[in-house]
């Protein structure tokens, strides 16, 4: 199945306001937008219902992105979803952490409206 032709977005981030600014940011799509507390909690809406893309915390309890990430691009089901990761993280080794984890993008927060769309708009579908 073509990822762009999944077209809900998972958010994933232990901080409420964050997901709530995010939440906002993407009405506009017209997509439906799924929320996650921590990794553990991702992983289980993926296998549920896999999103075309994941919007992802680095920093959270029980489960880092980085790790997150890597279970998602390691299983032949879940690999070709895209992963954009969500950070206050901005040391190089960082990006290049979420590189090697297998993420798509990767936005510093605070992330802006106009630069979360930008790095989304590749990844959804053309009616977006």
């Amino acid at each position: 199945m073509d990822n762009r032709s999944r077209t809900s977005i998972l958010v994933v981030d232990d901080h409420e306001p964050n997901v709530e600014l995010i939440a906002a940011y993407l009405e506009d799509l017209n997509l439906p937008v799924r929320t996650a507390s921590d990794g553990i909690e991702a992983l289980r809406a993926i296998e549920a219902d896999p999103p075309g893309v994941v919007l992802l915390d680095i920093m959270m309890p029980r489960m880092s992105g980085f790790q997150v990430c890597r279970k998602i691009k390691a299983d032949p089901r879940t690999r070709n979803i895209r992963v954009i990761m969500l950070t206050a993280l901005n040391e190089v080794s960082d990006v290049e952490k979420a590189t090697e984890s297998g993420a798509d993008d990767y936005l510093t927060k605070p992330v802006t409206k106009a630069d979360l769309l930008a790095r989304l708009k590749p990844h959804l579908p053309p009616e977006c």
